[in-house]
């Protein structure tokens, strides 16, 4: 598996669902009569620093072996990206399925992907991450990285922000939040913009389950997926034990 990026994407072969997939993402994050809501996403793109990966159907066994690999690679150069930067994943559709699976099936696909990728991951847990996602500071973790997961599928309708033709993750560092973070009235600023941008984008009112990263009544995991409605899971699926543990 190999990352695409502005430098290479030319000279890939890439197939027609890949092809596709960059086309409509390109078309989104450039949608000037309704921008996408996140400010910080679009400005990445126009800068050029994103990354590309595909993965095959997640329904194939060898899928969450082709994201680990890309989310590995990806975590030692992003830094040399620069801010703003995020791994955006395209998934294949299933080829008896298409994009046909509920929201809810889609829900169940994530958190399995996040599971059996966090198996796979080659380095230790951060020692100042805490494991358990009750905790306002829990956050995803890869090859010693922290990452916010964003996920995207064809089935969202009234959330338009959570939709895209295909199963799309958007995989955003830590690290790079922290530097968009660092002027905190820029940073409410922009908040306050994207906001009113969701209420444009979306036919159904903003997610209660957002909120700030480190706040006690924080729940990172809650925000990665969110469901067409207000509804969520009262349990987080994700389930880490320590290496001594396992």
């Amino acid at each position: 598996m190999y990352l695409v990026t502005k430098e290479n994407i030319h000279q890939m072969e890439l197939e027609v669902w890949q092809k596709d997939a960059l086309n409509k993402f390109d078309e989104r994050m450039k949608d000037k009569e309704k921008p996408f809501p996140c400010i910080p996403a679009t400005m990445g793109y126009q800068l050029n620093r994103f990354c590309f990966g595909f993965v095959t159907n997640p329904e194939n066994p060898i899928a969450c072996n082709e994201l680990a690999s890309l989310l590995k690679d990806y975590s030692n150069i992003y830094k040399s990206i620069g801010t703003y930067t995020s791994l955006i994943i395209f998934f294949e559709p299933s080829p008896e399925k298409g994009n046909n699976s509920s929201v809810e099936q889609y829900e169940q696909v994530f958190w399995k992907q996040l599971n059996q990728l966090s198996k796979l991951d080659e380095v230790e847990w951060p020692s100042n991450i805490p494991t358990d996602p009750t905790l306002p500071m829990w956050e995803y973790c890869f090859h010693g990285e922290q990452y916010f997961m964003y996920c995207a599928t064809p089935s969202h309708i009234k959330r338009n922000s959570r939709h895209f033709p295909y199963f799309m993750l958007a995989i955003t560092p830590r690290w790079v939040l922290e530097k968009f973070t660092s002027s905190p009235l820029h940073a409410e600023k922009i908040k306050t913009k994207i906001r009113e941008r969701l209420v444009n984008y979306d036919s159904i009112t903003i997610n209660p389950d957002l909120n700030t990263y480190g706040k006690n009544d924080n729940y990172e995991w809650k925000q990665y997926f969110l469901r067409d409605d207000d509804s969520t899971l009262s349990k987080c699926p994700f389930h880490k034990k320590n290496r001594e543990q396992e």
